[in-house]
């Protein structure tokens, strides 16, 4: 289970964007993220009249490492880990539930 997910709030902790938060919007592969806002870099495209693209200096987001963010906790209002809390239902199935560590609240699906 993926303890940071698509659509949690996140802070940067290490890099030259630490302390923006942002989004998930995609995670890029197992270990790395890319977050709305952070590790925006300035692209320059040639044009390419085949795809109807013109050139020029682009923004681009580029994916951040997993170690280097932390869930937001909006409650607390500070950063905080993610722990994993096993909920046995009525009929016997077995849920797995993502909790804050610091105040163990579930955290909520976007």
């Amino acid at each position: 289970m993926k303890k940071i997910r698509k659509g949690d709030h996140v802070i940067v902790l290490a890099g030259r964007d630490k302390g923006k938060r942002g989004t998930v919007l995609s995670r890029a592969d197992d270990t790395h993220l890319v977050v709305e806002g952070v590790n925006v870099v300035k692209k320059h495209a040639k044009p390419n009249p085949l795809k109807g693209t013109t050139g020029g200096i682009v923004d681009k987001t580029l994916p951040i490492h997993q170690s280097n963010v932390a869930i937001f906790n909006v409650a607390a209002g500070k950063a905080d880990r993610v722990g994993i809390k096993v909920v046995k239902e009525e009929d016997g199935t077995v849920r797995r539930l993502r909790v804050y560590k610091s105040s163990g609240d579930e955290i909520a699906l976007a």
